[in-house]
């Protein structure tokens, strides 16, 4: 994970894409488009809704495409922590049934000593 990190971190465009889809997902980013959305329909311009839905719509798919970005990311993320797990699972798994058959040896040992002491009935 800390590999995934240090990928991210080192990568100059998805700290940007960090960066802009961290603040996308603000309240202050939403407070800024309330006043700015106002300022523009009350001071700028008579007709503001042809070039305010432009603005709006370029701005959705940008914001849209940062999203696809992060979540293609965090699917990357998910699959290296997946396969982390699925080698961490199979290693125990290996180690608990190397465990068990040395308890099974030490006991089926145990067991055939204790029958095999001289004197027993």
């Amino acid at each position: 994970m800390a590999a995934h990190r240090a990928k991210r971190a080192g990568d100059v465009q998805l700290r940007v894409a960090d960066a802009i889809t961290k603040f996308a997902g603000s309240m202050v980013f939403v407070y800024l488009h309330a006043v700015g959305f106002l300022v523009w329909m009350l001071f700028v311009e008579a007709n503001p809704w042809p070039m305010l839905t432009l603005i709006v719509s370029l701005e959705a798919i940008f914001l849209s495409t940062f999203v696809m970005i992060g979540q293609n990311r965090q699917a990357e993320f998910q699959q290296a922590k997946a396969d982390h797990d699925f080698v961490e699972q199979e290693l125990e798994l290996r180690t608990n049934t190397e465990l068990t058959r040395a308890i099974h040896a030490m006991t089926t040992e145990l067991h055939r000593r204790l029958l095999a002491e001289p004197g027993r009935d």
